[in-house]
């Protein structure tokens, strides 16, 4: 019996190191588990800024090029103007060629200045269009952004 209460003894003592051993290495597994909870729940929130900080600019971006295109509309607008009053005063030039009366100087001064307003307008026109295609751009690099953080959200979701 003594031999037998002995081994037993032994036996129970492997057991409860054996346990405490187990019971340790839950406690890292807990403490690990928890940090990595931690870690986590910051990656979403870095992630979650970075969405919104995106989504201002993308607003950002699209007030851009409303503003851009308005642009556009009211320079094609002030050039078709220009045109017609170009228009206008190639005609009264062609009347001066064929005899009408009016001041030839006048004319050519009347020209003068609508080919200059046409050309500022056309500069204008063209710096706009430029913005209008920059913010374009923009706009699908952010698309692009966004399509590329949900990629990254499956894939973190997928490695949990």
């Amino acid at each position: 019996l003594k031999e037998e209460n002995a081994s037993l003894r032994s036996r129970i003592n492997k057991l409860q190191i054996y346990s405490e051993s187990q019971a340790d290495k839950m406690r890292k597994l807990e403490r690990k588990l928890e940090e990595n909870k931690i870690k986590e729940e910051k990656e979403a929130q870095d992630l979650e800024a970075m969405v919104q900080h995106v989504e201002q600019n993308l607003q950002l971006m699209t007030k851009r090029a409303v503003k851009a295109e308005n642009n556009a509309t009211k320079l094609k607008q002030e050039n078709a103007l220009l045109q017609v009053q170009l228009n206008n005063y190639k005609m009264e030039n062609e009347a001066l060629r064929s005899g009408q009366s009016a001041s030839l100087a006048l004319v050519k001064q009347n020209a003068d200045v609508a080919l200059q307003n046409l050309l500022t307008v056309i500069t204008n026109s063209r710096s706009s269009i430029k913005q209008l295609v920059s913010g374009a751009e923009s706009l699908q690099l952010v698309a692009d952004l966004l399509k590329s953080i949900d990629r990254i959200s499956e894939v973190s979701e997928d490695g949990q």
